[in-house]
């Protein structure tokens, strides 16, 4: 268990350490850029196994159903990649194209 976990005092607090990631997404209108964070839990939050939650700053597939793009893994890695995966699975259909 790395240090800072220890400063948890109660596991309803899900304290957690922030990844930052960003990746271009290259699509015929342009590039966009995404910000990915990774939370990387000290406990894994109620009702989760895992510890490590990935998330985008922007949603995709708007003019469908608008999806924020995530996931869930048991390291930075699996979390990233899943979150990865539903960026390049889906179009980007918003306004701010690079």
């Amino acid at each position: 268990m790395a240090e800072w976990q220890y400063a948890q005092g109660d596991p309803a607090e899900e304290l957690a350490m922030l990844h930052i990631f960003s990746m271009k997404k290259r699509q015929p209108g342009g590039e966009v850029t995404f910000r990915i964070t990774v939370r990387e839990f000290a406990s894994a939050p109620t009702g989760h196994r895992q510890r490590f939650f990935a998330e985008a700053d922007k949603s995709v597939n708007q003019k469908t159903a608008a999806i924020v793009p995530c996931g869930w893994g048991d390291s930075v890695l699996a979390a990233l990649s899943d979150c990865l995966r539903m960026i390049r699975q889906f179009p980007y259909e918003g306004e701010d194209l690079d």
